[in-house]
């Protein structure tokens, strides 16, 4: 499917303008699903110029925008969920012109940004329990101690001191807050359905798949999905692999599976 690409200012959001890119493929249905993604960066990331993410979703007919979201506040804690949560509850009340209201309204993200998703998906559980309809959680950075396993691969891809001081850089306000670090939260009743994907190879897969777990223990629905290692999945965030990407039709049809399980529910 040809997708679409525009550059378009989300004008009437509370906290002022924000500058996003849409992706819209040139056929969808009448209500196609909204996807809300946060890019990566370790969290003093600017918007890109291409996103084979949201391309190859919105190749399924999805709708999504990716706002600029460390531009209008800042990038410093808490002011890029500020910024998110305002756009999501722009989109829950008016979709902007984009989809419509029987449109599934999800948010998610890589790294940084899936941190982002997962803070507003929290955040929306406490304020607009019934408006979000699922979270993508992509090789989320959840975990500020960075201790895991998985985690000490970093080095490997040249990572650690990059997200070290991107964690330094977003809680420098002293402040830890669950949103700010959602794997520490203890309340994760009744947030929305949850897509959680990483790959073996994945130096963020344990505190991925160990916030997954503690999803689904406080009885939320959650598809997780691991890819193989070489798949070419840390390449998203500067990893280098041996092997030609294989990522992208693994990525296209668990979304599509996931948007089809949370409209039945």
């Amino acid at each position: 499917m040809t997708v679409q690409i525009k550059d378009m200012t989300l004008d009437k959001v509370a906290i002022g303008p924000v500058a996003a890119r849409v992706y819209q493929g040139a056929e969808y249905s009448k209500a196609p699903p909204v996807l809300i993604y946060f890019h990566g960066g370790a969290f003093q990331g600017t918007l890109p110029q291409d996103c084979e993410v949201a391309h190859i979703i919105a190749e399924t007919g999805a709708i999504v925008v990716m706002p600029d979201y460390n531009v209008p506040l800042g990038s410093v804690f808490p002011k890029p969920l500020e910024t998110g949560f305002s756009i999501f509850s722009y989109l829950a009340k008016k979709r902007a012109g984009l989809g419509n209201r029987k449109s599934l309204l999800l948010v998610g993200g890589v790294e940084a940004g899936g941190n982002i998703a997962a803070a507003v998906a929290l955040k929306a559980r406490d304020h607009f329990a019934d408006e979000l309809d699922g979270q993508i959680l992509l090789s989320p950075l959840l975990d500020p101690f960075m201790g895991s396993t998985s985690f000490q691969s970093a080095d490997g891809i040249g990572m650690k001191d990059i997200w070290a001081d991107g964690w330094s850089h977003y809680l420098s306000t002293g402040m830890c807050h669950p949103y700010a670090a959602p794997c520490m939260c203890s309340r994760l009743t009744g947030v929305a359905p949850a897509l959680v994907l990483c790959s073996q190879d994945d130096p963020l897969k344990d505190e991925t798949l160990g916030f997954a777990s503690c999803l689904q223990k406080a009885g939320v629905d959650v598809h997780q999905h691991v890819l193989p290692a070489g798949a070419g999945w840390p390449s998203l965030y500067g990893g280098k692999t041996d092997q030609a990407p294989t990522w992208q039709e693994t990525v296209t049809a668990q979304f599509s599976s996931f948007v089809q399980s949370v409209s039945i529910h």
